[in-house]
């Protein structure tokens, strides 16, 4: 019969050691007070007994976890993965520890979520919200337990909340010039959900720059919310050849749903067909044409989100909204 391993307290340690708990706890933490010979042989005796503390009991006495967690709507996305991976870079270089969690677009999950948050007593929490959020609530309960907050793409429309976004005005506007550029006349422009802040600033700077730029252009506008979605709305607009000119993707889903559809239907980019499209710039890149885009870049906004988090544990308490400007990617899809 095999024999279970107990993991070794600071008490165990202390007993064969013959000094004192609190000896032994100041000792792995290399408190100068205790002699080097001591911490020698407290901790040869912890590695040998493989001793690991307590976190949850510094947790509770300390309440600093040196966690930091990052709730997204979903993990198999490139942006949110970039984001992730430049926030983790800096939470490595910085101590940090990470725990993500994702919502699926789901408020119940984006609940439970929360609520598993605010048990694991994290630092701080980056968050892209979901589209069923309506109610503050569960935020501000984090913000109550002294926890900062930085929303980042997907932010809320209410004030007083430290925001990381994209430069979602001029992005939508870039693209729009650069339609305008081509002549393009008659436009499809497919956004995201129509509830989130994201794509209502979108939309309104896409339409708003036509308006004053090109006021005889034709505009249909569609919210499609995922590959699937925009896949069956693009077949529909695009049967009928010549009907649009160009078609606008407000992101990378929309723009993989769209693709699809125009190779199902044996239209030419650009000959048939313009796209282009606002992208993190992988997704552009691996079609033929290149897909003109403009930059989103979620792993310049994890950089720029991780620095805004360090402002806020350093007790800088005034809510700021901060900008990641876009700039236009030339293709050859317009």
């Amino acid at each position: 019969m095999g024999v279970i391993m107990q993991q070794s307290t600071l008490k165990e340690l202390s007993t064969v050691l013959g000094i004192s708990v609190s000896t032994v706890s100041r000792a792995l933490k290399d408190h100068p007070d205790i002699a080097d010979s001591t911490k020698r042989k407290v901790k040869e005796l912890a590695e040998a007994l493989e001793y690991e503390p307590n976190n949850n009991a510094v947790q509770l006495r300390t309440r600093q976890s040196n966690v930091l967690g990052i709730l997204v709507p979903s993990v198999d996305n490139f942006f949110y993965d970039s984001f992730i991976a430049a926030v983790e870079e800096e939470a490595r270089l910085h101590g940090y520890s990470l725990l993500i969690m994702q919502s699926r677009d789901q408020l119940q999950i984006e609940m439970a979520n929360l609520q598993l948050f605010r048990k694991r007593m994290i630092m701080g929490l980056f968050v892209s919200i979901s589209t069923e959020i309506e109610d503050m609530t569960p935020f501000r309960k984090l913000r109550e337990m002294d926890v900062p907050i930085v929303f980042f793409d997907r932010v809320p429309e209410a004030e007083g909340y430290n925001k990381v976004c994209q430069a979602d005005n001029t992005a939508a506007a870039i693209a729009a010039n650069a339609i305008i550029e081509k002549k393009k006349k008659r436009v499809l422009g497919l956004f995201g959900h129509p509830h989130l802040s994201i794509t209502k600033m979108r939309c309104a700077s896409f339409k708003e720059t036509f308006a004053s730029q090109s006021p005889d252009t034709i505009i249909d506008i569609d919210y499609p919310e995922s590959i699937v979605e925009s896949r069956r709305v693009a077949l529909e607009a695009l049967k009928e050849k010549g009907k649009y000119d160009v078609v606008f993707c407000m992101g990378d889903l929309i723009l993989i749903g769209v693709m699809y559809a125009i190779h199902e239907l044996n239209l030419r980019v650009p000959e048939d067909i313009g796209v282009i499209s606002i992208s993190n710039g992988l997704i552009p890149t691996l079609y033929k044409p290149k897909i003109t885009y403009v930059e989103t870049s979620g792993f310049k906004l994890g950089k720029l989100a991780f620095s805004q988090m360090l402002s806020c544990l350093a007790n800088n308490t005034t809510p700021r909204e901060v900008t990641l400007d876009a700039v236009l990617v030339p293709g050859g899809s317009l």
